[in-house]
């Protein structure tokens, strides 16, 4: 079933767990993702990233998401990941997606608050759930979200962290439904282990309002201890798909090699589709943080 954000997300934060929002920029990648949400019987997010348009466009993937979403045995949120093009957002609202992630994180405090503002209102009206993001999420040069080719420390990292009292203001002034923080992660392939800021989750959380979920990006390639803290800590949203993406290429890549070349593109492909089932099934189930 088709559902936005604020109901799933909700009872998340009270039962201690956090529902992923994993990138499907194909239709193996929705199949996989939905079906180890009813392998488990556990809520899900799927998402489209506007960074990915150039390798499917929203006016053909976002139909096909929607309408796995409806058919699915269990709740699952259409979600637009990081729109940043006011035009792209509105394509993602034509499609028919439950949730938008308007990102103004880069432009200043004061015009990221009005321009989500304004859209929240537009959204709220129909029924759509809004994400903004306040701090910067860094992205490594081996990111399919844009990132630049440079190598980035912990340190480096630490200057786009989210400062717990803008967040409060941000949220209050936007009535954003979750808010993307920046607490030690970032988009892509780690150059170091990720050290992660739980009190300054923990800080965020409080300031917030009661009803704005706090949302962790760039989950993949971070030890589950340190997400479970962070789910722990308040947020139960997290966004995660670099590395299941880097190991159904790796998987491929096996197959092929162990076929000699001679597996069909077809056989590959619905054998990457069971791989990628089973590890959503696994970050699913870590998320579940004992549920």
């Amino acid at each position: 079933m088709l559902v936005n954000m604020k109901e799933i997300l909700a009872t998340a934060e009270k039962e201690k767990y956090a529902i992923p929002c994993i990138n499907t920029p194909n239709v193996e990648f929705i199949r996989a993702i939905i079906g180890a949400a009813e392998d488990l019987n556990t809520p899900v997010i799927i998402d489209h990233a506007e960074v990915h348009n150039s390798l499917i466009p929203i006016e053909r993937i976002g139909p096909e998401m929607v309408r796995y979403a409806k058919e699915a045995k269990v709740p699952v949120c259409v979600h637009l990941d990081h729109g940043t093009d006011y035009t792209f957002l509105m394509k993602a609202i034509q499609a028919g997606f439950s949730s938008i992630m308007y990102d103004c994180s880069a432009l200043p405090f004061e015009e990221n608050v009005l321009r989500v503002k304004e859209f929240t209102k537009i959204a709220h009206n129909l029924n759509i759930t809004v994400e903004g993001e306040l701090g910067v999420m860094a992205s490594s040069g081996e990111d399919t979200h844009g990132g630049e080719d440079v190598v980035l420390t912990n340190a480096d990292i630490r200057k786009f962290f989210t400062d717990p009292d803008e967040a409060r203001r941000f949220s209050e002034e936007t009535g954003v439904d979750a808010l993307a923080v920046c607490f030690g992660t970032m988009h892509g392939i780690y150059a170091e282990p990720p050290v992660l800021d739980i009190d300054r989750v923990v800080a965020i959380r409080k300031a917030v309002p009661a009803d704005t979920r706090v949302v962790m990006h760039g989950a993949s390639g971070v030890e589950w201890d340190q997400i479970r803290k962070a789910i722990d800590a308040g947020c139960s949203k997290v966004n995660y798909y670099s590395y299941m993406a880097k190991a159904t290429t790796e998987f491929a890549g096996k197959k092929i090699e162990e076929s000699e070349g001679r597996i069909a593109y077809h056989e590959l492909q619905e054998a990457a589709y069971g791989f990628a089932r089973e590890y959503a099934r696994m970050v699913l189930g870590e998320f579940r943080n004992g549920h």
